[in-house]
């Protein structure tokens, strides 16, 4: 199996965020898989940064946000206090949402499910660019 990557940076809002990376894949995979089936690995190497595959537009974007505010409050609670106020949450946060995605590449297409779509869910107000790793192995 002969594989291929880029990384892309993502730049990101000074809050929590969400960042739709699906138009990102599938123009990767045009470079990338031509055609082949395989799996596209997606992966962020940021501690306090995750990938999910979800509805976006539909308002579950802005649920998941609102659901991780719920488990994972901002505030001092949290053993690891480096960063800004509440910055030790988000250091949680990739045990819930994971900094990777393992998808399916059907005849070089990215292969979803209807009104899915790869995100990058980002935490960490203190930083505003996000590095994303695109593999293609097929």
């Amino acid at each position: 199996m002969a594989g291929t990557f880029t990384t892309r940076t993502i730049t990101t809002d000074a809050t929590e965020t969400m960042h739709d990376l699906t138009n990102a894949c599938s123009a990767f995979l045009r470079e990338a898989a031509h055609g082949r089936n395989g799996l596209l690995n997606v992966f962020t190497p940021h501690a306090t940064s995750g990938l999910a595959v979800i509805e976006t537009g539909a308002g579950s974007d802005d649920d998941l946000l609102a659901a991780l505010r719920g488990i994972l409050p901002a505030d001092d609670r949290w053993g690891d206090r480096h960063g800004g106020p509440g910055h030790g949450s988000g250091h949680v946060l990739p045990a819930l949402v994971p900094p990777h995605a393992t998808l399916p590449v059907v005849d070089g297409e990215l292969e979803l499910g209807a009104s899915q779509s790869v995100v990058l869910v980002n935490s960490d107000r203190d930083s505003s660019e996000r590095q994303v790793r695109l593999s293609f192995l097929g």
